[in-house]
């Protein structure tokens, strides 16, 4: 959907490793055993712990969804990580779906994630922010002040 478009909001968990990656620019795709609706525009990045809080987002780019060799061919060089990895996260599945990021930005603090409600817990893997609760993200987000950003919002490379 790209970074300028308001669609539904998916609050994802990643571990910290991967969602540094993702916020560096280093890895471009996030892989999922299943997709994202179609409508996501944008991924809240939730670190698992130890950080256990809310450390940036990303404007998502489209989706693919593949088996998981097709997945490794296309995408091993921008999604960091490890082929062993890779391969241990997909036993047994015949399918697996790769986010392709569009851009990514960090916030300057982590942000618990009571900010965006108190009923809200971290998901196993993703799940879909209510109305209100995507309101307050793109409230965080606009209200952001761009020098406040450890990394600036900035485009990806294109993959896919």
């Amino acid at each position: 959907m790209g970074k300028n478009a308001q669609g539904r909001v998916a609050l994802m968990s990643i571990r910290p490793e991967f969602s540094d990656a993702i916020l560096s620019g280093e890895k471009v795709v996030e892989f999922r055993k299943r997709p994202v609706a179609d409508d996501v525009s944008h991924v809240l990045i939730y670190a698992t712990m130890p950080v256990g809080s809310l450390v940036g987002w990303f404007a998502v780019r489209g989706q693919k969804t593949m088996s998981p060799k097709e997945l490794w061919s296309t995408f091993r060089a921008v999604g960091g990580i490890s082929k062993c990895r890779f391969f241990e996260y997909y036993d047994q599945r015949e399918q697996g779906t790769g986010i392709l990021v569009d851009s990514a930005a960090r916030f300057p603090r982590p942000v618990p994630l009571s900010e965006l409600g108190t009923s809200l817990r971290p998901p196993q893997s993703f799940q879909y922010l209510t109305a209100a609760q995507s309101d307050t993200f793109f409230e965080m987000v606009r209200t952001q002040p761009s020098d406040e950003l450890e990394s600036e919002l900035y485009p990806l490379a294109r993959v896919g």
